[in-house]
């Protein structure tokens, strides 16, 4: 009888330490599905944070582009505008010289006013003629020196826009 309650202990013991091998066995499986799932979550966030910090730089950069393009645009086109209002200012001077020079030979105060007059005249003429010039100049300088920025707002509003339509 000793025998048999020993052979019926370690027969119990025996299903015990099989039914804890499975146990084990099984629960090691279970971990490891658990682990090898949490870590491609893990790698696809990594991933996905890679990528928006990537796109961040792209803008970032695009950004630093488009405002270097639009300065250099500007001060170039600034130093345009300066010759020109000089050459403006320069061909006013020399046509005031001119009138100067044809008032100190007239010989009547009636020949005085008439020149004066003319020159007078021709000198308004030009200055609407030139600052009309100058003006579309103006214009034409601060769309084109302003278009790379507002083509970066443009891809912004469309980056903000996307996550929206998603």
């Amino acid at each position: 009888m000793a025998h048999s309650k020993n052979q019926a202990v370690s027969k119990v013991a025996e299903e015990a330490a099989a039914q804890a091998q499975k146990v084990m066995t099984d629960g090691a499986a279970q971990a490891r599905v658990a682990m090898e799932k949490n870590m491609e979550q893990m790698t696809k966030g990594a991933e996905s944070i890679f990528k928006a910090a990537e796109e961040a730089a792209d803008f970032g950069r695009g950004n630093v582009e488009a405002f270097t393009k639009a300065a250099q645009t500007w001060a170039s086109g600034s130093q345009d505008l300066a010759r020109q209002y000089m050459a403006l200012a320069q061909g006013l001077t020399e046509h005031a010289l001119e009138g100067a020079k044809a008032l100190s030979s007239v010989k009547s105060v009636n020949e005085a006013a008439e020149l004066q007059g003319k020159f007078a005249k021709a000198a308004l003429e030009k200055v609407v003629a030139e600052g009309t010039k100058l003006q579309e100049a103006s214009v034409k300088l601060a769309e084109s020196a302003f278009a790379p920025v507002n083509a970066r707002f443009t891809v912004a509003i469309e980056k903000l826009a996307k996550p929206l339509a998603a």
